[in-house]
């Protein structure tokens, strides 16, 4: 949440980081608010695999910009990603129950 409202605030450093990544100062904007959204659904009841397969896959992208992009180490985002997919592991079971849902909703039709 602190890193994604850090971007959506256009905190200096922010800046200077999306500046070196090539993409333009739209692309913090989007991730910070892809970083907010996975935030928050971490916290609410039911959502938190899902969340942290959203970080997951955010901090995925953030381990190779920093590999070869970014100076600086990769690690924060490696250990990041490693704990989203630990949450998307031990709440599996959420994303079972949806899937069973989906299946259970398109047999119906």
């Amino acid at each position: 949440m602190a890193s994604g409202g850090a971007k959506l605030a256009g905190v200096p450093v922010m800046i200077q980081i999306f500046d070196q990544i090539g993409f333009g100062q739209w692309f913090r904007i989007v991730t910070g608010l892809v970083e907010v959204a996975g935030a928050v659904a971490l916290l609410v009841p039911g959502f938190a695999a899902f969340g942290a397969a959203w970080l997951g896959a955010t901090m995925f992208f953030a381990v190779l910009t920093h590999l070869f992009i970014l100076p600086g180490s990769a690690m924060p985002a490696l250990i990041l990603l490693t704990l989203n997919a630990l949450v998307v592991w031990l709440r599996r079971d959420q994303l079972v129950a949806v899937l069973d849902s989906t299946r259970r909703g398109h047999s119906t039709k």
